[in-house]
């Protein structure tokens, strides 16, 4: 067990499992955090457990919000329907200030653990073009964890790691596969089916299989059909 102590966001999708296994091999006592938000693609609770256990996470914990009172994205609101081709400017899966919700709660269990470093898989790469995934927004939120929280007024400031920022999807699974991540317990489609199986069509799905095929590693998605 290391001193130095990190929360990790974990979704359980590709990328976060990726976070938190570069995370572990940076010698990190990892804290993982996932969200039971409202999500449409609720299944991806049980991928983040299997990769929070298979990645040797300290604890994990899942934090319950319903940020569906809201809606105002596909992922929240069953009346929206996923799209199934790219589109214009940012898409209807986004959910509104959904990373700057869900590390403000990483930040909160930081500063109780004591721990200075919280660990986010946004990509400013091969992604959907959601605000909260850029890297001025990183270095935006950093600074303003530092002037809201007691650890970071008495000189012991936090630290946002996003390592995957400026990776491609393929350099992403290349990392992953070196680090031993297990992609196949891991989900990244917006609109599984109840056997947690992916739809292939939805954006997260294009982005996911073109990073394996670019990357050269067989894709261990369940698909259905």
């Amino acid at each position: 067990m290391s001193d130095r102590k990190a929360v990790v966001l974990v979704s359980g999708g590709l990328d976060s499992a990726t976070t938190l296994a570069m995370a572990r091999q940076q010698g990190f006592d990892c804290y993982a955090m996932s969200f039971d938000y409202g999500q449409r693609h609720r299944c991806e609770l049980a991928a983040a457990a299997s990769v929070a256990a298979s990645l040797g996470a300290r604890e994990h914990r899942v934090v319950t919000l319903d940020l569906r009172q809201f809606g105002g994205s596909a992922l929240t609101d069953d009346a929206i329907a996923v799209p199934e081709q790219p589109g214009e400017g940012i898409p209807i899966t986004y959910v509104p200030a959904r990373n700057t919700i869900f590390l403000s709660f990483a930040l909160a269990w930081s500063e109780v653990l004591g721990a200075r470093d919280i660990f986010i898989g946004v990509n400013a790469v091969d992604y959907s073009g959601y605000p909260d995934c850029r890297p001025e927004f990183i270095r935006a939120y950093e600074q303003m964890a530092n002037l809201a929280t007691r650890a970071g007024v008495e000189g012991k400031p936090f630290t946002i790691h996003a390592p995957l920022i400026d990776m491609t999807k393929a350099e992403i699974i290349r990392a992953g596969t070196a680090l031993g991540v297990d992609y196949g317990q891991t989900i990244s489609c917006y609109n599984p089916d109840e056997a947690g199986r992916a739809c292939g069509r939805c954006d997260s799905c294009r982005l996911r299989a073109a990073g394996f095929k670019a990357a050269g590693v067989p894709d261990p998605t369940r698909y259905q059909g």
